[in-house]
């Protein structure tokens, strides 16, 4: 069978593309609202939490790091789970990530609020579908002009940023370190602030889904997942500096960046910010999920989990049009048509945890499997030093889910434990009907 996700050599993404891709899917709206909440749980020392919460992400993602610089795994996650772990776990793996599809609906209802909130007499609805649109259609075009698209984005995203970091360290107080605002919740609230920001510096390591895509992706994948965590959780670490010292404590626990802004940036630079940094994270953050969820559903279509029809390329521009369309769909119809999709786009982020624990379990197996190729990996370990990195990834994982459940409506807990009952009744259905193929290169 044909790989229906090679791309021509001149259409490949390159280590720059692959690093403003990942930048764009960690900088998020999660950096407008979890730091506030953050703040609310430890006070000022959300700096520190910021670094410890990246240390945490930094270690989750060795493991993807080991299976990904073995390798070239032409459908990212899902061919590494598929070919480590086996069929059931693959299929799991598949249905439960067609859920994140789901959760992509908010950005085109987000957007339009953001727009509405600077133009207030404009059309919310006209302008998320136009940004929408033409993401999709540039994905339709070619993997490559949607890389464009996102440095593009990344760049006017990184002056919002230098904006909010510039005008606002000058203002920060003297009192900055003072024991009534610094570690107000204990080292427990310090410890739980550092466990929740996982969900704001993480999601680099998604970047192994454009695989098939890259010029050199056993590199490169690992230099953009290491690099761009590294350098985001350091400015963020400067952002919450600010966030938490230009004012009182009091006045910015569980408020978004927005109400420290207000107190130092002029007005056209605040609304730069507010359209630079939180309308144009949405969007790198919807560019890059868009190939982040096609490419391992076209392995999963060729493997017999969907529809074979699904995946047909486009005969001009070789991209997959019946997918993007489909996509395009269910990120348009909401916004279009006002249904609120909230409850269960939210609801999605804990049983989506569990492709990720799927993966740290598959790279487990990387010396039974693999023993050829990881051997001869540059990331190679002994399998202690594996098994040690392994469960203390795992051991991060869960206790970050088991966080996200508490702090959950009894609504989304449902929600969650249905998607998951679906995905393996599916599973068990359709398990006979595949045939895992080789889904990976040597490069």
């Amino acid at each position: 069978m044909a790989d229906q996700t090679k791309t021509a050599s001149s259409q490949k993404l390159t280590r720059t593309d692959l690093l403003s891709m990942a930048v764009g899917q960690i900088i998020g709206v999660g950096i407008m609202t979890m730091t506030g909440i953050a703040i609310g749980f430890t006070g000022r020392s959300v700096v520190f939490a910021y670094l410890l919460g990246g240390l945490f992400t930094l270690i989750t993602a060795v493991p993807q790091i080991f299976i990904g610089g073995t390798a070239n795994f032409l459908g990212g996650q899902y061919s590494q789970v598929a070919l480590l772990s086996g069929r059931k776990p693959a299929g799991i793996f598949t249905y439960v990530n067609l859920c994140m599809i789901i959760a992509t609906a908010m950005y085109g209802i987000s957007f339009a609020d953001y727009f509405l909130s600077m133009f207030p007499n404009a059309n919310g609805k006209i302008a998320g579908f136009i940004a929408i649109s033409l993401i999709y259609l540039l994905h339709l075009v070619g993997v490559k002009s949607a890389a464009r698209l996102q440095n593009l984005l990344s760049l006017v995203l990184a002056v919002a940023i230098a904006a909010y970091i510039a005008f606002g360290v000058g203002h920060i107080q003297p009192d900055f370190f003072d024991a009534g605002q610094f570690m107000t919740g204990g080292f427990s609230g310090f410890l739980l602030a550092s466990v929740y920001l996982i969900f704001a510096t993480g999601g680099a390591t998604y970047v192994v889904n454009y695989s098939s895509q890259a010029e050199n992706p056993t590199k490169d994948i690992p230099f953009a997942i290491v690099a761009s965590t590294v350098g985001v959780v350091g400015i963020y670490a400067v952002m919450a500096a600010i966030a938490s010292g230009v004012l009182p404590v009091s006045e910015v626990a569980n408020k978004p960046l927005s109400v420290a802004a207000l107190t130092f940036m002029p007005p056209s630079v605040y609304a730069f910010f507010v359209v630079g940094g939180a309308m144009f994270a949405l969007l790198t953050t919807l560019n890059f999920s868009i190939g982040m969820m096609v490419y391992p559903c076209v392995r999963a279509c060729q493997d017999g989990w969907l529809p074979m029809a699904l995946a047909k390329t486009n005969k001009k521009f070789g991209t997959h049009h019946r997918f993007l369309l489909l996509f395009w769909l269910i990120n348009i119809l909401p916004l279009v048509l006002g249904i609120d999709v909230g409850i269960v786009a939210n609801s999605t982020v804990i049983v989506t945890q569990v492709c990720k624990l799927l993966v740290l379990i598959s790279a487990l197996q990387l010396p039974k499997k693999m023993p050829e190729l990881w051997a001869k990996s540059k990331f190679h370990v002994g399998d202690g030093a594996l098994k040690v990195i392994g469960a203390v990834s795992i051991l991060i994982t869960v206790v970050a889910i088991l966080l996200l459940l508490i702090s959950s409506s009894a609504i989304q807990r449902y929600i969650n434990l249905l998607f998951l009952v679906i995905a393996v009744v599916l599973t068990f259905l359709r398990e006979k009907k595949v045939t895992l193929n080789l889904g990976y290169t040597e490069k």
